[in-house]
């Protein structure tokens, strides 16, 4: 049975600490609706608490589950007598010869469209990229050609190529943005103007955008089904961009975030006024 408390507080954030704390559960293990927002009115004067209802347990069958396979009908064990009928009818029957199964054809992947970013470019902010990450993959020992473009003004798309580039990219991109971070500080270092510089390796960037932007697509319909918050899992900023932007024009929903780094999340939230 699904069970629920409702709490208030100064903030969302300090009702749901306090929900938490009663219960004695994790964040992960509870569901958080936002029954009012807190108000600070003017002075002292009309200020308005926070209130959320944290739903825990098991879910009700009004609440989202997972699809499970249909499990077939039990029936009834034969009598021994039908049994015994059963195996000499089988006995007697002539066994059919089995036809060779046809081997199953594979349907070959139609090859993704790569993004056309022109000429690679050679002026003295790539030079200093290449130069920079050719020396970090070195001592990481993990070789790759370093691709360098320029597809707007001031915004330096880097392509890593080669194999086994997992290790690159780490666990959901971590490692993937830690070289970029580093590599934008060392580019940015001289005086001669800052740029952006966006890494990426096996298209993982854009694979990780259009997964981001189906997650979004898939807990708005939940939202509004149910009308109950989601929060999702910790982002970084531009994750956290990607949901928001998806989920901007969709009616009935509205985005927040919550939390301080690294573990900030975005809350997709019901929302009657955008219906």
């Amino acid at each position: 049975m699904r069970e629920f408390i409702e709490v208030t507080g100064k903030t969302e954030e300090e009702a749901v600490a306090k929900a938490l704390a009663q219960l004695g559960l994790d964040r992960d293990d509870v569901s958080v609706e936002i029954l009012e927002r807190a108000k600070s009115g003017f002075l002292g004067l009309g200020s308005c608490p926070a209130k959320v209802r944290v739903s825990y347990g098991e879910e009700t069958d009004d609440a989202p589950v997972s699809q499970e396979e249909p499990q077939a009908p039990q029936t009834a064990a034969p009598a021994p007598k039908q049994e015994k009928k059963q195996e000499k009818s089988a006995e007697r029957r002539p066994e059919k010869k089995k036809e060779p199964k046809q081997p199953a054809v594979k349907e070959t992947p139609a090859p993704q469209a790569t993004q056309d970013l022109g000429e690679e470019v050679n002026d003295e902010k790539a030079a200093a990229i290449r130069t920079f990450l050719s020396g970090l993959l070195e001592q990481m020992e993990s070789p790759a050609q370093v691709r360098v473009y320029l597809p707007e003004k001031g915004r330096y798309k880097v392509i890593l190529e080669g194999e086994n580039l997992g290790a690159l990219i780490g666990r959901r991109g971590e490692t993937l943005d830690a070289i970029q971070q580093l590599t934008s500080y060392a580019v940015n270092r001289s005086a001669s103007g800052r740029v952006r510089v966006q890494l990426d390796a096996e298209g993982y960037r854009e694979k990780r955008e259009q997964s981001l932007q189906h997650l979004a697509r898939k807990v708005a319909g939940k939202v509004t089904k149910y009308r109950r918050s989601v929060t999702l899992e910790p982002m970084n900023a531009y994750e956290r961009h990607v949901i928001h932007t998806a989920l901007q024009d969709v009616p009935g929903v509205t985005t927040y975030s919550t939390g301080t780094e690294p573990n900030r999340r975005v809350i997709v939230a019901y929302d009657r006024e955008k219906q």
